[in-house]
């Protein structure tokens, strides 16, 4: 039987491990899953209005999760000084990007704004549920 090297840490110019990437992978899947079936209940206590608006929410959260790591991919492959500038630009356009959304449902559905936000943070959940459960696959806590 051979011996296998123990893991090292990822570095950022090589591959991702297998198991991150999956998971990083289904998380957009998941917010929306999350977001689809914790909008029913909201959509019917308080109107379908609110419900879609979770709905919407979720999704926004799910691109724009995907959007911050394919951008992170890219930016943290090139030189470092590039690598910031493209950084702080990429970011600073993506938080305008979104409050530009928050801002037009503000002035379009205020009442609808907390429903929206709710959703947002639906990727909050997710990423506990998969921190937990990737705690549970642990061997040890400890390395």
């Amino acid at each position: 039987m051979t011996e296998q090297p123990a893991p090292s840490a990822p570095s950022s110019g090589g591959g991702a491990d297998p198991l991150e990437e999956r998971i990083l992978g289904r998380v957009p899947f998941e917010v929306v899953a999350f977001a689809a079936v914790v909008g029913i209940p909201v959509g019917l206590v308080f109107g379908p209005l609110a419900g879609v608006f979770f709905l919407a929410g979720g999704a926004l959260a799910a691109v724009g999760f995907l959007w911050l790591k394919s951008s992170l991919n890219r930016v943290l492959s090139k030189g470092k000084a590039r690598a910031l500038r493209s950084g702080i630009l990429l970011y600073a356009l993506r938080f305008v990007l979104i409050l530009g959304v928050f801002l037009i449902i503000i002035l379009l559905y205020p009442k609808k704004l907390l429903a929206f936000a709710a959703g947002f943070s639906s990727v909050i959940p997710v990423f506990l549920g998969e921190a937990v459960a990737a705690l549970a696959r642990m061997k040890s806590w400890k390395v």
